[in-house]
């Protein structure tokens, strides 16, 4: 399943750290959570994302604050992307699970 949308980047801190993530759209974490898979920890979804020129592969988590999923953006892609807090960012998912 592959899948683009856009979201705004939001700042996350915990301990010493920021962490930033972008928010799937709730309709598209709906279609993604009906996707039989097998389980992994805390509920992830492993990913291969692109914004902009940057690829990589993660995965994608479950917020229950937002009721959608949340992708990780981790330094070298906001850098490379100019991504800041609050900015909105245009994102390639391919779901690879399921």
């Amino acid at each position: 399943m592959i899948v683009e949308f856009d979201g705004e980047v939001f700042r996350w801190s915990a301990r010493a750290e920021d962490w930033f993530f972008a928010a799937l759209p709730d309709d598209l974490s709906d279609q993604i959570r009906e996707i039989p898979r097998p389980r992994r920890g805390f509920g992830s979804v492993r990913v291969r994302a692109r914004i902009g020129g940057s690829d990589w592969r993660t995965s994608i988590f479950p917020d229950g604050g937002r009721r959608a999923y949340v992708l990780p953006l981790k330094k070298a892609v906001r850098d490379a992307e100019g991504i800041v807090d609050g900015g909105i960012v245009t994102v390639r998912l391919d779901i690879l699970d399921g």
